[in-house]
């Protein structure tokens, strides 16, 4: 790496106030806040809107989406008619 070219890369605390859930890791992130860690110290803190405790994906809450259901349904309101069906294929 070359000297003075690459931004400080230094310990951020990562907020998600909506689960009440922060984590310390290393980051290039900056921040005027501070907040103090459990090990006593003073670091910056970012607050983001979602994480690993709020994210659908990872808390098992996602939708699973019924995307035959859907065709079915779309088919059914504007889909093939029996005649059009037998016409597409000897045509």
């Amino acid at each position: 790496m070359q000297r003075g070219i690459h931004p400080p890369y230094a310990p951020v605390v990562f907020r998600d106030k909506s689960a009440d859930f922060a984590f310390l890791t290393r980051s290039t992130l900056t921040s005027d806040r501070t907040v103090e860690w459990e090990d006593g110290n003073t670091y910056p803190v970012v607050d983001v809107e979602i994480s690993s405790a709020s994210h659908p994906f990872y808390t098992g809450t996602a939708r699973v989406l019924d995307t035959a259901g859907r065709v079915e349904r779309f088919e059914r309101r504007y889909g093939r008619r029996d005649g059009q069906a037998e016409r597409r294929e000897e045509g």
